[in-house]
């Protein structure tokens, strides 16, 4: 079938877009042909349809986001200004679709969470008016978040967000999405979890990314800590930072591999500071990490998967995820892993027998004790990846996503 992927922004390393590109992966693998519509989109991304109005952050999308959210009553001009907008996104929705010949539409979480209040108003328009078969992949809901629940247009939020059509089928990321879903609308939902390819091999060391080390200022006898998140708050920054204070070990280096400021630079301040009072070694390498291998100026960029291979040991402290596409990632490149207990590990992870550092928001004697021994011990850290690999493998991997997606497919059908 041909099976297009919709959303505000597939670009990038957010893990709405990552985790888009790997369903499109396997669907192509299955025999569909993927398109993608977003209002940005990577230069690879498969039969793409840009759209500058789908974005997020398009003048007008904001504008009416603007008076929408942070307060109660909605204005006359509010209301004929969001209808008109519809409109709008809704003819190009029609047109993208009969351009593209599109059988199947994946709405990739602009039906979950109202980034973008009338492209969400639009797709719903547009799939309970045609009738076309739709997937709604929903990796959070309004409800989740603060900064949503102070709105002007409840009930529409409400009706929409995810809507109950008869040709749309639900898809959540955990198994609280899914429970969520079914106590406040009541909505029936498959849960799909964040995968990973596990049947190819991860790559390691090559004649590019051999230097990285030496190219970042460390040495071979360094501890490279890894932290492969953003500097926001939420990813519990402060506890890698605990970690390393109490270890005490001259040798500690903590890297942090994405950028700061997407929720302001308040909390990235905050850090240098502590890391200065603390006397712990921080590298924020988001000026040397970049999606694609390049070289400028002479200047050398490595990717994430270059970092990979060069750590010995994976911090994963965040407070709150959706699911945890990191965590895969470092248990498909064998590393041994602190967790921190957020709620869907605790429900969805833990319960399948993985083999992690677990701490509950800060850093236990035990849990210190555990990080020490598995620096200490190779085998015991060879034998604690192998054995989170093998579970992931069995429980999230590719496999897995074409087994659930052909289910869903089946049911539209």
């Amino acid at each position: 079938m041909k099976i297009g992927f919709i959303s505000t922004r597939l670009a990038g390393s957010d893990g709405v877009s990552l985790e888009t590109a790997k369903l499109a992966t396997i669907l192509q693998r299955m025999g569909h042909t993927v398109f993608y519509c977003a209002g940005q989109l990577d230069d690879d991304a498969p039969n793409p349809t840009l759209i500058p109005e789908f974005h997020f952050r398009h003048p007008e999308a904001e504008a009416i986001g603007a008076q929408v959210f942070g307060q109660m009553v909605p204005s006359d001009e509010l209301l004929r200004r969001m209808e008109a907008s519809i409109q709008r996104l809704t003819g190009q929705l029609q047109a993208w679709v009969k351009a593209s010949g599109v059988q199947v539409m994946i709405v990739q979480n602009a039906l979950a969470i109202p980034m973008h209040v009338p492209l969400g108003l639009a797709l719903s328009r547009f799939i309970a008016e045609s009738g076309i078969p739709a997937i709604g992949h929903h990796h959070d809901f309004f409800w989740e978040r603060e900064r949503f629940r102070v709105n002007a247009i409840p009930d529409l939020l409400w009706q929409h967000f995810p809507p109950d059509l008869p040709s749309l089928r639900h898809v959540v990321i955990n198994s609280l999405a899914q429970r969520d879903l079914q106590i406040f609308r009541q909505l029936d939902a498959v849960v799909l979890p964040n995968v990973f390819d596990y049947d190819t091999p991860p790559p390691g060391f090559d004649d590019y990314n051999r230097d990285f080390r030496a190219a970042m200022g460390f040495s071979a006898y360094d501890w490279l800590f890894l932290q492969p998140t953003r500097v926001v708050a939420r990813k519990g920054i402060d506890i890698s930072f605990e970690l390393l204070r109490r270890l005490r070990e001259p040798r500690a280096r903590l890297v942090i591999t994405h950028q700061a400021g997407d929720e302001g630079m308040a909390y990235y301040r905050q850090l240098l500071h502590r890391a200065q009072a603390s006397n712990i070694e921080v590298h924020y390498l988001s000026g040397f990490i970049e999606e694609q291998r390049a070289i400028r100026d002479g200047r050398k960029y490595y990717t994430l998967w270059d970092v990979y291979p060069h750590a010995d040991f994976v911090a994963y402290p965040t407070l709150y995820e959706g699911f945890g596409n990191a965590l895969l990632e470092a248990i498909y490149f064998r590393k041994p892993v602190l967790v921190n207990r957020y709620s869907v590990y605790v429900a969805d992870i833990a319960p399948l027998g993985f083999d992690f550092v677990e701490v509950d928001g800060w850093i236990s004697d035990e849990s210190l004790s555990e990080v020490r021994l598995l620096l200490d011990d190779a085998g015991r850290r060879q034998a604690m990846a192998e054995h989170n690999f093998a579970l992931a493998r069995e429980h999230f991997s590719y496999r897995t996503a074409e087994r659930l997606l052909q289910e869903v497919l089946n049911d539209l059908a």
